[in-house]
């Protein structure tokens, strides 16, 4: 359903077809500090453990190997790792990509640059505190998309390439009077051309109990991949 780029970076060929309940091990020496434990729970398949080499050898877990659930909770808590809480991740099915690009954007919806700061600020100004802290859209980004009403920015998304990989995260905020219109949805699917034209995979994130996100997320084309969870290197005891 997804493309090969996501099954690469996201489910690793050696953990697939494991069993359901074990959590199957990958260690990946690309992975930075702040993503050196990452948990992934697919909706179909098993659990995926990836580790960067440090955290392998603090745990005691190999590359192939596959643990308990609970043994795995215990290991993590006995060396004073503490994840955080759980993201849901979405991307674009392929055929959801295709019907994307072949469908043009909304005559409203269009990429933002530094001459739109004016109206840009406006929009910050008008959005929620909760949503600019959490969606972290901003003018400055890689790319930048937003959706007008009788010339005002009603809704807005900005994304960035995630680390070294060719996906590119995105944020979005709908100001909340302009919601329930479908200008959220519009705002995601141009900004998400916009990136599959560059050659990016558009990766959207948020987190489990943000219905309303979630919501969105699906109604603009995307399918969920899992839950993932990664460790919080705030609250993490760090490497010796």
């Amino acid at each position: 359903m997804f493309s090969p780029l996501v099954h690469a970076q996201w489910i690793p060929e050696d953990s697939r077809g494991a069993a359901s309940d074990p959590v199957a091990v990958t260690v990946d020496p690309t992975l930075s500090e702040r993503r050196s434990v990452s948990l992934l729970h697919p909706e179909d398949g098993p659990s995926l453990l990836s580790l960067s080499p440090a955290r392998s050898d603090q745990l005691g877990l190999e590359s192939g190997e596959d643990v308990e659930p609970r043994e795995l909770r215990t290991r993590l808590e006995g060396h004073g790792i503490t994840l955080n809480d759980p993201d849901v991740l979405f991307f674009l099915p392929l055929a959801e990509q295709a019907a994307l690009c072949a469908e043009g954007p909304d005559p409203r919806t269009r990429e933002l640059t530094t001459a739109d700061a004016p109206l840009f600020e406006e929009f910050t100004r008008a959005a929620p505190e909760d949503d600019l802290d959490e969606a972290f859209v901003e003018l400055d980004h890689w790319l930048v998309v937003g959706t007008l009403v009788e010339g005002r920015l009603a809704s807005a998304s900005s994304m960035y390439p995630w680390g070294e990989t060719r996906f590119a995260d995105l944020g979005v905020i709908t100001l909340p009077e302009q919601r329930g219109q479908g200008l959220g949805r519009a705002t995601v699917r141009g900004i998400s051309a916009a990136a599959l034209d560059r050659g990016y995979e558009p990766q959207y994130r948020c987190q489990l109990e943000n219905t309303s996100s979630i919501a969105l997320a699906e109604s603009a084309g995307f399918r969920r991949l899992g839950t993932w969870e990664i460790i919080d290197a705030e609250k993490s005891r760090p490497l010796a």
